[in-house]
Parts: C-alpha cells; sequence; structure tokens
C-alpha cells in the first residue's frame, strides 16, 4: 500500500493499524513536510520492518509524481502482487474476509479495480477518537459538481504504472478495470474530523495547488474553492454548515441520505491494537527519493451527473472559475 501524508498525527497510527491488520503487508509512505507528530508515528512504524518512508521537500502537491513513484517502487523493490495507492483518512474495507484474500479473489484478467467511497460526515459529538465518534455517513456522496464521488483505484503491480491525480486511475498496467459494483472492496472516508485539521489541511493544500503550475485550477478545485474560503474568512462557516446536529442526522437516516455505519468504530473496540504492530526485521526509518517520476496525463472517463441540493449552484461556480482560468481539457479532474 503507498500512502501520502502531511500533518496527520490525529489519523495515521489508526491508518496504518488497521491496514496491516487487515492484510496489508508492507507500506510505503512519502511524508511530505509533516510539521506535527506524524514523523513520529511514522518512525515507530518503520521499526518493525514492515513501513518504509521517503521524506519529500516538494510544497506544490505533485500527488501523481509522489504516488507514481511509490507504486513503481512497491513492484521494483518490494515484490507487491497489488496496490492500494491510500489516503491518510481513507479505510479500505473488505466487503468479506480481509484485503489479502479479496485481492486475492480477483480474476487473473483484472489488472485494476475501481473502488467506491463514502464521506462520513461531521456531528455534534463528544471528544474521542474520530472512529469512535463518527458513526454517519452520506449514502451516496457528492463532490462540488454534485456527480457522485469518483471512485479510487487499487492496481496490479507494475514498474510502469502511472497514478494520475487523485489516485482516480492508472496506465501502464495489463487487463480489464473490475467496475465498481463488482469490486469486493469498499472506502471508508474521513476527511472531516475536526476544524482545526481540516483548517490546517485547506490552508497547505491550498497554498501548495497555487503553487503547481502544471495543473489546472479544475483539478482540485474543491480544496481550491474551500481555499478562497479560508483567504476570505468564511471556511468557519462553510464548516459550521456541515455539521449535523440529532436532529439533522435523524432526518438524514429516515430520509435515507445518511446511514449508520459502525465498521471501524466495532474494529478498534474489539480488541486490535491501535499502537505499532509487532516488530520484524527493522530498516531505516526514512530515505531521500533517489529518482523522480514526472506524472503522464491520462484521459479521464466519463461520469454520470446525479442532481443533488444546490448542485446547479456548485455547476455553474467551478465553471465560471475554470473558465476564468484555464482551458477546457479532457484530462481534468474534480476530487
Amino acid at each position: 500500500m503507498t500512502l501520502l501524508v502531511r500533518d496527520e498525527q490525529d489519523i495515521i497510527e489508526a491508518n496504518l493499524s488497521y491496514h496491516l491488520t487487515q492484510g496489508v503487508d508492507f507500506v510505503i509512505v512519502t511524508d511530505n513536510r509533516s510539521s506535527d507528530a506524524t514523523p513520529e508515528v511514522l518512525e515507530r512504524f518503520a521499526a518493525t520492518g514492515r513501513v518504509h518512508v521517503i521524506q519529500e521537500a516538494g510544497d506544490d502537491y505533485d500527488q501523481a509524481a509522489w504516488v507514481t513513484r511509490m507504486a513503481r517502487l512497491a513492484a521494483t523493490d518490494h515484490g507487491a502482487d497489488w496496490v492500494i495507492n491510500a489516503d491518510a483518512d481513507e479505510f479500505w474495507w473488505p466487503k468479506c474476509g480481509d484485503l489479502r484474500a479479496s485481492l486475492a479473489s480477483i480474476p487473473s484478467d483484472v489488472g485494476a479495480v475501481s473502488v467506491g467511497r463514502s464521506d462520513f460526515v461531521p456531528v455534534s459529538a463528544p471528544d474521542g477518537p474520530f472512529h469512535q465518534r463518527m458513526l454517519v455517513r452520506e449514502a451516496v456522496s457528492h463532490n462540488v459538481l454534485g456527480d457522485p464521488l469518483q471512485p479510487k483505484v487499487c492496481h496490479r503491480a507494475n514498474p510502469e504504472v502511472v497514478v494520475e491525480q487523485g489516485n482516480h486511475a492508472v496506465t501502464g498496467v495489463a487487463g480489464r478495470l473490475l467496475a465498481e459494483p463488482d469490486s469486493p472492496l469498499f472506502v471508508l472516508h474521513y476527511p472531516l474530523r475536526d476544524y482545526a485539521q481540516y483548517e490546517r489541511k485547506i490552508e497547505l493544500g491550498g497554498q501548495a495547488y497555487e503553487r503547481n503550475t502544471k495543473l489546472p485550477w479544475i483539478t482540485g478545485s474543491g480544496w481550491r474553492m474551500r481555499y478562497e474560503d479560508y483567504q476570505a474568512g468564511r471556511l468557519r462557516d462553510w464548516w459550521d454548515g456541515r455539521v449535523l446536529d440529532d436532529a439533522a442526522v435523524a432526518q438524514g437516516l429516515g430520509d435515507g441520505t445518511l446511514v449508520f455505519d459502525r465498521r471501524l468504530q466495532a474494529f478498534f473496540t474489539d480488541g486490535v491494537p491501535a499502537t505499532a504492530p509487532r516488530a520484524v526485521a527493522p530498516v531505516a526509518r526514512s530515505v531521500t527519493p533517489s529518482r523522480n517520476v514526472a506524472p503522464v496525463p491520462i484521459t479521464s472517463r466519463p461520469r454520470r451527473s446525479l442532481p443533488v441540493r444546490a448542485a446547479a449552484k456548485a455547476k455553474r461556480e467551478v465553471r465560471r472559475r475554470s473558465v476564468r482560468r484555464v482551458k477546457s481539457d479532457p484530462r481534468d479532474r474534480l476530487d
């Protein structure tokens, strides 16, 4: 598995503990300029021999290049069969068995798997670990255009693979793509854990996207729009509008737009350790990347639109801003 992280101290330990317990054999992590306790957590996991850390000093969020580098290292240096390219706030859940067994069950003519995901919503709840207080997710999550969230993609290991920005698609892998409905996996997504975490993410990510001159504005437009809100002093208002009280949760559960999902809560309360696993052969704590892989443009696949509340307004706003900044390009992505 690969992970690209920056200042993820509230979730990185749970992420690594979960995936290493659920059948992931090895994790390659790129730590991009973390200034919180993330490096210390990664150091403990690296000492077990099951995590390899790359320190990336770049500050332009060149995600496609950095993840492609990790995915290729998984094939060339670590003997991977399958590669999951995850984010720190994603928990890849097997629909049956564990992750290793689920991936092993995939037909041999499949080279990549499209994996759906759903966002857990911020709610009015006491303090505590995110996996104990965030128990409600959207039945269908949407991006800023009102379209269903693009699925993520995992793939068979290949030294020529190219992972696109956002980890939504790959090239350089032989075999067909297994469609999302047939995937044996699902992603539990926790992007909005608390306001301080989210504000820091938007501040750093928005600045990094501004420094990236290779990507059109519409790529990462949700992140960029929230950064504009941050700069204008509107981000807190946006956040407060997303936090659900008990009445809003009850309404969402009643109309089917929300569902209770206690799987991760149960995972961590049923005795699964939330600390680094037992050590095996020790390895170096971190390395400086010896090579850089440039991102390769990937043609996007068409997406179907699904009307939701405020979708039309969001689409007009995104298109207005994107037209002002970039020319239309079929490779553009919306995260």
